[in-house]
């Protein structure tokens, strides 16, 4: 097993790259779905390799309920510097779950607490609030009640008609493209393994972009919906329920804005190629996915290996 089991904790760096030039060079749609499934994979193979290392720590504490065998020296030798990196396991992976657990656990009471706020109003597609602070998001589903788009009348109020449509075609591909759960895989790779930030923040542009370049072709008028963007950015507040997607979020507004305004986004056939720097990106954060799996993958089997052949049966 040797070094390869501390690998996935840092290959996510190999990513940093695309987590930026992907939301700059590629379609939003294939942005998306890329940087969430490498941060996804990577985040699964470092937890996994956390575990690893945590049973060697949790077999060298006096009192441990592991089988003794766990604790021979041909177990630790498997791991280097196994009493710093072990012990150091148990803590970061109890971390690990706390933060994943919280994040989940917010995200599903959100939801709960949005359709049980929408409790009184007639189920129609769009659920209008009479509610003084602006703001609007795309509430999904949870199997007893329908997606619905959450808006509030001071919001409405301080947008043209055109600009009405153009928020509803956003809120509209949020829903369809279920783009909560690529925000919620984001989320929970960033807590796993805080190198994976970036590409957390990097799926929360690309899946507001995506969302942007449908309600543009839906609505025929790439410049209608980026000054809906900007309207709305000036007048709506940040949504209350922060774990979905919202139509004006500080942070990426201009920079959505400014590609609205520029020719709409090719989507790409194959990987882009190795030569250009997004195709570098790509191709560096695909083989350090790769490493990363076949790193804890292999880690995790000579682990077992070594266990089994300790533990006597």
């Amino acid at each position: 097993m040797g070094v390869f089991v501390f690998l996935p904790l840092v290959l996510p760096l190999t990513a940093w790259p695309v987590a930026r030039l992907a939301e700059q060079h590629l379609h939003p749609r294939a942005a998306t779905r890329l940087v969430t499934a490498v941060a996804g994979v990577m985040a699964l193979c470092s937890t996994v390799c956390l575990g690893l290392l945590m049973v060697v720590g949790t077999a060298q504490l006096p009192g441990n309920p592991l089988p003794d065998g766990w604790s021979d020296p041909e177990v630790r030798e498997a791991v280097p510097y196994d009493e710093v990196a072990g012990k150091a396991a148990i803590p970061a992976l109890i971390a690990v779950a706390a933060v994943c657990g919280r994040t989940l656990g917010r995200h599903t009471r959100v939801r709960r607490r949005a359709h049980r706020a929408l409790a009184g109003l007639p189920v129609t597609e769009v659920a209008v609030l009479p509610d003084a602070v602006p703001y609007v998001y795309a509430l999904p589903g949870d199997g007893r009640s329908r997606d619905r788009i959450v808006v509030t009348t001071a919001l409405l109020t301080g947008l043209r008609p055109a600009e009405r449509r153009a928020l509803f075609a956003h809120e509209r591909a949020h829903l369809a493209a279920r783009h909560h759960r690529f925000l919620l895989v984001a989320r929970l790779a960033a807590g796993a393994n805080p190198f994976l930030r970036p590409l957390a923040t990097a799926v929360a542009y690309t899946t507001e972009r995506w969302a942007d370049e449908e309600a543009a072709r839906v609505l025929g008028d790439r410049r209608g919906v980026a000054r809906a963007v900007g309207r709305a950015a000036l007048v709506a507040r940040a949504t209350p329920v922060p774990t979905l997607a919202g139509f004006a979020t500080p942070g990426p507004v201009p920079r959505r804005v400014a590609a609205l305004l520029g020719p709409a986004p090719v989507p790409a056939r194959g990987w882009p190629p190795g030569f250009t720097a997004v195709g570098m990106a790509v191709w560096t954060a695909a083989a350090g996915t790769a490493v990363s799996a076949m790193s804890s993958a292999n880690s995790a089997v000579t682990m077992v290996l070594i266990l089994h052949a300790a533990t006597p049966l």
